[in-house]
């Protein structure tokens, strides 16, 4: 049998920061559409899956020329916003003719970085060292500290040049993949023999308030803007 790899896409009417912001303009394109696309132009991806409970949503993914492009109409269940995202990933799965070493690969609209590149770069390293999962990460050179004024990541009586530390790397949000079998037995998108995708510094802010809006087109022309 031959593994297929779906592309998926939670999108939901609710949002309390930004109202309807999955198809707010964002750098002149509805913000879905830059998952979309960067799934659409894969070759790794076989199908792309807009899971959205908003018709208003699905309409507008309709009218964004994404060839591989199917709609899910999740449940109200699902799309609350107390609802964690393996709730949508397992209500398709549970629903959907999938095998258990299909790969699921989750790209988050609030990470409007994640190109085509990273893509097939991320679904070819899952291939290739045999992942149960994989998540990407960020690196990022900042010093943190416990509430209790404990440094957490570095010694302070011994703080390093910027350009002599390593850094932390921390969940960006932008991948997940998940073979499907691993994803119905631990209910979770991450389990089993977990990789880690390394994608740019600044791949580490996603759109969830209204003043990080701006910041990230500003990011996005300087860094990711293509043709997609």
């Amino acid at each position: 049998m031959t593994m297929k790899t779906i592309g998926f896409v939670p999108a939901r009417c609710g949002s309390k920061e930004i109202p309807f912001k999955n198809i707010k303009d964002f750098c002149g394109k509805p913000l879905i559409y830059w998952a979309l696309k960067s799934l659409d132009l894969s070759p790794e991806i076989d199908e792309v899956i807009l899971a959205t409970d908003c018709v208003e949503i699905a309409n507008v993914a309709q009218t964004l020329g994404i060839e591989k492009l199917s709609i899910f109409m999740r449940s109200q269940q699902s799309a609350t916003d107390k609802a964690a995202t393996e709730v949508v990933m397992l209500e398709y799965v549970e629903t959907k003719p999938l095998a258990d070493p299909d790969f699921f690969v989750l790209l988050q609209a609030t990470s409007p970085f994640t190109t085509v590149q990273f893509v097939n770069e991320a679904v070819q390293l899952m291939k290739q060292q045999d992942y149960d999962s994989l998540l990407s990460c960020a690196r990022t050179h900042n010093f943190y500290w416990t509430e209790e004024a404990t440094p957490i990541n570095y010694d302070h009586t011994k703080r390093p040049m910027r350009q002599d530390f390593k850094g932390n790397l921390q969940e960006n949000g932008a991948i997940y993949i998940s073979k499907v079998s691993q994803l119905k037995t631990s209910q979770n998108r991450l389990g089993g023999n977990i990789g880690i995708y390394e994608m740019p510094e600044y791949t580490a802010l996603e759109l969830d308030k209204p003043f990080e809006w701006n910041v990230a087109e500003a990011i996005m022309r300087n860094y990711t803007f293509d043709n997609r």
